[in-house]
């Protein structure tokens, strides 16, 4: 998703976009929010306990026979969910997003954001396997930007990635947080940078 390149180009972008700011950018990238690997034996169980009752009132099988035809259900089905395009598609939509969401607002805190003078944080995160951007603001920016503004930048970034322009769209997002940064919050004399501006990788949890 993110080039070596890409992450060179996001990580200048952050650098250019505070010089402007008493705020600090953090940018996050995560593979994917969770590993959901329950999903495969969930599958599996409800599978398993469907499959008896028509061969209980529709056929003369054994139970013995049955017993073991409801195991081999479970078990083909749990190992062949494991393979993660299958795993990923069986979760609904909204538990892939509450899982994002609360994985943004730890790395929120994992990161500092939370630390800096003035409450002036922004984080960008970007779960990959979710396809899933959320702006968090610490309290000060939140105060200052409407939601709506956020939301133009999420959207914007999203197309950006279902394009296959990530880099370029998490480039041109962190430049639209700088200038909001900027705006309500310039940068004083002898700034000093408080949080790194590197890019933030995350493999799945």
């Amino acid at each position: 998703m993110i080039s070596n390149t890409d992450k060179l180009e996001i990580e200048k972008a952050i650098g250019e976009a505070e010089k402007g700011t008493s705020g600090e950018i953090v940018a996050v990238v995560a593979s994917a929010s969770g590993g959901y690997y329950y999903v495969p034996y969930l599958w599996g169980a409800l599978a398993a306990l469907i499959v008896p009752w028509p061969l209980i009132y529709w056929t003369w099988m054994r139970v013995q026979d049955i017993y073991l035809i409801q195991l081999a259900v479970f078990a083909v089905l749990a190992l062949a969910l494991h393979y993660r395009p299958l795993r990923f598609a069986l979760v609904p939509r909204s538990v892939m997003r509450q899982r994002a969401h609360n994985r943004a607002m730890q790395q929120f805190f994992a990161q500092n954001i939370y630390t800096t003078p003035g409450h002036t944080g922004v984080l960008l995160f970007v779960s990959a396997a979710e396809r899933y951007v959320e702006i968090v603001t610490d309290a000060s920016m939140h105060a200052k930007v409407p939601a709506s503004e956020w939301e133009n930048i999420i959207g914007a970034l999203t197309r950006q990635i279902g394009s296959g322009n990530a880099g370029a769209g998490m480039t041109e997002a962190i430049r639209r947080i700088g200038e909001h940064l900027a705006a309500h919050f310039p940068a004083p004399p002898g700034k000093q940078n408080l949080l790194p501006n590197h890019l933030v990788m995350l493999t799945s949890e």
